[in-house]
């Protein structure tokens, strides 16, 4: 198979810094989209992932599942998209299309999905890449078309950080009347107030920070909760339909149980691993309250959700960085010192 180097930023091991390496993308199959990568969004799995917190990562790893960008060329099957198109890739480049979650617009779930990066590629039979880079190629069937009213830039972490949120919002059937509340407010949690109040629910901010809630407000959260103070977390006490986590670190998860209302769904969505303190189930069983999890959404799904923030004019809050600033920003990560998402100019690399 013909390929051909590009310029990337990624790393080679867990203690090193990301820097400027080439990697090999393969040239257009027929059903391949090439994609120039405009900008690229900066998630909290891209930092997780190149310093292997997962204890998964092969090296090298190029990060980035935030990507959008400018079709350059196409293959001959290629019906969906054509040359001079703004498209985006999200999490996914690859899955099975033959088991019963591909079939059914899951793909997220197919146990053969293959990520932006750290997926393997079958057709160069090594690991998959990311949208650290100048260029991509996709099958067709995983690229998506972008509303032409949206910034660039501010779109980008839809394609992860907005997908997430969106997914169980869906699931679960938010609309007007929906009582909705966000915990945390950083990449995940400022999208999922901006869609949750777009579907039309009341919703609430659960934030250990007071000096969040002029932020919350202007997002579109209606109210807030400050989760330390303890009469305010008592009036909280059985109110709402569906709570969405967004928390990426270890926290105590049972204070919010009990601010759902019977039947009340808590979505953990930012944490990874073992609970510590564990579930106290009681006031699970006394008000048939759950627990669930959700993982970003599929392309059908995202689709749904691009064509919903053209609609809506929605788009993440994002501070532009050049892609040799990466290692700062991800420092800068770390301290939650970014509002909201870091996004990458990719012209930088250039």
């Amino acid at each position: 198979m013909k390929t051909k180097q590009i310029n990337a930023y990624g790393t080679d091991s867990p203690e090193a810094d990301l820097k400027q390496l080439q990697i090999e993308r393969r040239t257009v199959l027929p059903e391949d989209v090439e994609i120039e990568i405009l900008y690229c969004g900066v998630c909290h799995s891209d930092l997780h992932f190149a310093k292997n917190d997962w204890g998964m990562t092969q090296y090298p790893v190029v990060p980035g599942h935030e990507i959008v960008g400018r079709v350059t060329n196409v293959g001959a099957n290629v019906s969906k998209h054509k040359i001079g198109d703004i498209v985006a890739v999200g999490c996914l480049v690859d899955s099975c299309r033959t088991c019963n979650n591909c079939k059914n617009d899951l793909e997220q779930y197919c146990p053969e999905w293959v990520g932006t990066y750290g997926g393997f590629d079958k057709h160069l039979q090594t690991n998959t890449h990311g949208g650290y880079s100048q260029s991509i190629v996709v099958d067709e069937a995983f690229v998506l078309s972008v509303p032409e009213n949206l910034d660039l830039a501010g779109l980008a972490p839809v394609l992860c950080a907005g997908i997430t949120t969106w997914s169980p919002l869906r699931y679960w059937n938010v609309g007007k009347g929906s009582k909705v509340a966000v915990v945390g407010l950083g990449g995940l949690g400022h999208m999922a107030i901006k869609l949750a109040n777009a579907l039309g629910a009341h919703v609430t901010l659960f934030s250990r920070s007071p000096n969040k809630i002029d932020d919350a407000k202007a997002l579109g959260a209606h109210d807030i909760v400050i989760s330390t103070d303890e009469s305010q977390m008592e009036a909280a006490m059985g109110q709402f339909d569906l709570i969405l986590d967004t928390v990426p670190y270890e926290h105590d998860f049972n204070p919010y149980i009990s601010t759902l209302n019977v039947n009340g769904i808590l979505v953990i969505l930012g944490f990874l691993g073992v609970l510590e303190p564990p579930l106290v189930t009681v006031p699970m069983i006394m008000g048939r309250k759950s627990v669930a999890g959700s993982l970003i959404g599929g392309i059908a799904e995202t689709q749904e959700l691009l064509d919903f923030c053209g609609k809506h004019n929605i788009t993440s809050d994002v501070e532009v960085i050049k892609m040799q600033d990466i290692n700062t920003a991800y420092e800068r990560m770390l301290r939650s010192d970014v509002k909201y998402r870091f996004v990458i100019d990719m012209n930088s690399l250039r």
